[in-house]
């Protein structure tokens, strides 16, 4: 991969992304950011913006040089950060479409976008979360870009700071575990370092040319495999 650009650098699956791309053995020969605030992850390959006004993030994007040929989303937030569901759909949905637009104005080739379980299911109809994942997928489907990856992993395994309830999702996920094995835990969850690392080998295929189409929706098992079975370091 050549430029890389991330949305999402400081939630749980964009910072695990982030420090991937980092990594030395990485391909991605440049990597930019735009968040709020920093990012933990540091590198000689970082290129970062700290901008709080999201309304101006499009704009960020086109001022990169070199422009990004894949950009990657991992934005979101949740209802109780955003102050509601309408604040969360300003993130969720609006940002991450606004952004996809911006991306196919500008050339971007592959766009990638970390969206989640269950969007399309038995009543997901009426489950806002659900329809602004939905709107996203059907945007970034429509834009027709060289490659569009959507992930759809299930529940994300990892430590977020003060959240109570994760903490005892996690405990929960990694109890089927103990007691069931691996491939149920699999089933139920995701590591946010596996998602991190299907969205990398993800958008490496497609920018390698070997993406199995246009198109290319990865859900849990595919996130657990190209994200650990088949995951080179």
């Amino acid at each position: 991969m050549s430029a890389v650009a991330l949305f999402g650098s400081t939630g749980l699956v964009g910072s695990n992304i982030l420090s991937t791309l980092l990594a030395p053995n990485s391909s991605a020969t440049v990597v930019q950011t735009i968040s709020r605030r920093a990012p933990k992850s540091t590198g000689p390959k970082l290129q970062s913006v700290v901008e709080p006004e999201t309304s101006k993030w499009a704009t960020s994007l086109k001022a990169f040089a070199p422009p990004p040929a894949t950009v990657i989303s991992a934005l979101g937030t949740t209802r109780a950060q955003a102050g509601g569901i309408a604040n969360q759909r300003k993130i969720d949905h609006d940002l991450n479409i606004e952004l996809a637009r911006a991306s196919k104005e500008m050339g971007v080739r592959t766009f990638v976008f970390i969206s989640s379980a269950g969007t399309r299911g038995p009543g997901s109809s009426y489950m806002p979360y659900a329809q602004m994942k939905v709107g996203v997928e059907d945007s970034v489907r429509d834009f027709d870009f060289e490659h569009a990856i959507i992930l759809r992993p299930g529940l994300i395994i990892g430590a977020r700071e003060n959240n109570f309830v994760s903490d005892l999702m996690n405990w929960g996920v990694a109890g089927v575990g103990r007691i069931f094995g691996q491939g149920a835990k699999d089933k139920m969850g995701q590591d946010a370092e596996v998602i991190a690392r299907a969205a990398v080998h993800a958008a490496r295929l497609a920018d390698e040319g070997k993406a199995p189409s246009k198109y290319w929706v990865l859900e849990g098992a595919d996130v657990v495999r190209l994200g650990r079975t088949e995951w080179k370091d």
